[in-house]
């Protein structure tokens, strides 16, 4: 039996975590998502992305240092969210057509980003002196992509050819997998001591500042793209019921004089393959170019021109329309949300060498969590068009374009 590096066992729970996690997406979508009215459907995400806050914006700042210095640290972490996520799984298995499940998905997702914030904290420890920072968090990326596009495929044949119940209890499978191969992690803390005054310093440093109001920016948008896109493709109204009594005559007046009574409907499933495809490509792509434009371009830059592509690709989006405009948004928003993650890590690296890099990670990507949230809400909470949606993303990527330029200008005229 071949001895795998910690990195590599590292890589290993991704895999099979980010790959569960999709099948059991999938299992929620097809429960939750599109099985009841767009109405209702809105105003139970809106209420499960509230709930979502709340860990993030206060349990993350109260138990983060307990956890760092308890035995087995963040591994400790991971493992308890995939054991978790098993628990749950089972629990949805019986609940996916009860009230039962909103609690449950909440609790999911709850455990699903803290598994992210857990992984973050620990990829600096399990990397050696020949692998650095961005190529490990590149890999994992990847992995991510790959893996999240498999577990999808699954989800939708169990779920869509068998049953929802099928596709939870696939995702207990995998996270007892992912649980199983945790334990072969090296159980060691994040922190050893409290942040330094150095520490401190490093990371409050106006690049560092700077880059993180930037990706947070974007991942905003990515939580904006992702339910703004949903609800288009699910379709935002049921039509005339024609079973009430006097409907039907209703309902021929209705179309004489020109009034929809159709609705608007779903759109084809081919539709979601696609633009699913779109983000899955792009996310792919972004984490395979990164590394090799870091070694041409600072990473500045690298951030200045994520945030050019998600300009670009939005206003081309809001000029194409319908399924080419949507796709375009999924893509040009997924490649460089992803791209720019790994040039911010490669930042905080270079700006901030003596700060303890898995702590420091692991807070900034619970304040990138909330951001994500943040996001997702407007385009749950009212019902705005795909194309009006782009114009938003575009002129919030051209407004965080010149501020950063701006910023950077006076933060090294300050320094001269």
């Amino acid at each position: 039996m071949p001895a795998f590096s910690p990195f590599q066992r590292l890589a290993r729970v991704h895999a099979a975590a980010t790959a569960t996690d999709a099948v059991i997406a999938v299992a929620l979508a097809g429960s939750i998502f599109f099985s009841i009215s767009p109405d209702a459907a809105r105003d139970r995400i809106a209420l499960y992305l509230a709930l979502t806050v709340a860990p993030f914006a206060v349990v993350t700042p109260l138990i983060g240092p307990v956890i760092d210095r308890m035995p087995g640290g963040r591994r400790a972490m991971i493992l308890v969210t995939n054991l978790g996520r098993l628990v749950v799984a089972l629990m949805m298995i019986r609940h996916l057509d009860t009230l039962w499940l909103f609690p449950e998905a909440f609790a999911l997702l709850v455990l699903q980003k803290s598994y992210t914030v857990a992984k973050s904290a620990v990829v600096p420890r399990y990397v050696t002196s020949k692998i650095n920072l961005v190529q490990a968090n590149s890999r994992l990326a990847l992995i991510s992509a790959v893996m999240s596009l498999v577990g999808a495929a699954v989800g939708a044949a169990l779920a869509f050819l068998a049953t929802p119940a099928l596709a939870a209890g696939a995702a207990a499978i995998g996270y007892l997998v992912a649980a199983a191969i945790t334990l072969q992690l090296p159980r060691i803390p994040v922190a050893q001591h409290r942040p330094t005054s150095t520490e401190r310093t490093a990371l409050r440093a106006a690049t560092i500042l700077l880059s993180a109001w930037v990706m947070a920016i974007m991942r905003g948008a990515v939580g904006f793209v992702t339910f703004l896109l949903a609800f288009e493709l699910r379709g935002g109204a049921e039509g005339l019921d024609m079973s009430a009594s006097g409907a039907a005559l209703g309902g021929a007046v209705a179309s004489v004089r020109g009034i929809d009574i159709v609705g608007d409907p779903s759109a084809p499933f081919w539709h979601y393959v696609v633009v699913a495809a779109a983000a899955g490509l792009a996310a792919f792509t972004g984490v395979q170019i990164a590394p090799m434009l870091r070694r041409s371009l600072v990473e500045e830059l690298l951030l200045l021109g994520a945030l050019a592509v998600v300009l670009s690709a939005a206003l081309l989006g809001a000029i194409s329309g319908g399924l080419t405009g949507m796709a375009l948004l999924s893509a040009g928003v997924a490649l460089p949300a992803a791209a720019g993650k790994l040039a911010f890590d490669s930042l905080v690296q270079r700006d901030a060498p003596d700060a303890n890099h898995g702590r420091s990670f692991s807070r900034f990507e619970a304040r990138f969590q909330i951001a994500w949230v943040v996001g997702a809400f407007a385009p749950v909470v009212l019902p705005i068009p795909t194309r009006l949606g782009s114009v938003l993303v575009t002129l919030a990527a051209a407004s965080a374009l010149i501020f950063f330029v701006i910023s950077r200008r006076r933060t090294r005229a300050g320094s001269d």
